[in-house]
């Protein structure tokens, strides 16, 4: 069975960006969008890795999505609001 290859594509300038991966190789594409950004000899920067990596994530297929969310953080009605709750 053949893999899907995804493809990014950033065109700046004179200068284009083409990024192929498959489903299997996201992690690495992810770094080496980080690789470039570094590299203050490439047009390419910070921005446009953030773009591209929201973009490699986004095609990560619902199925396989994590679900439920990624953080654990304290609601809002969770938190001390008297004094006595503050501890004061």
């Amino acid at each position: 069975m053949a893999k899907d290859i995804n493809v990014l594509a950033l065109v700046k300038g004179g200068e284009r960006y083409i990024f192929l991966f498959d489903d299997d190789h996201r992690a690495e594409c992810l770094r080496t969008l980080g690789r470039f950004a570094s590299n203050q000899e490439l047009s390419f920067t910070w921005y446009d890795a953030a773009v591209l990596s929201h973009k490699v994530r986004q095609s990560v297929p619902a199925s396989q999505r994590p679900r439920g969310n990624r953080f654990q953080l304290p609601q809002q009605n969770d938190a001390p609001h008297t004094p006595d709750e503050l501890g004061y």
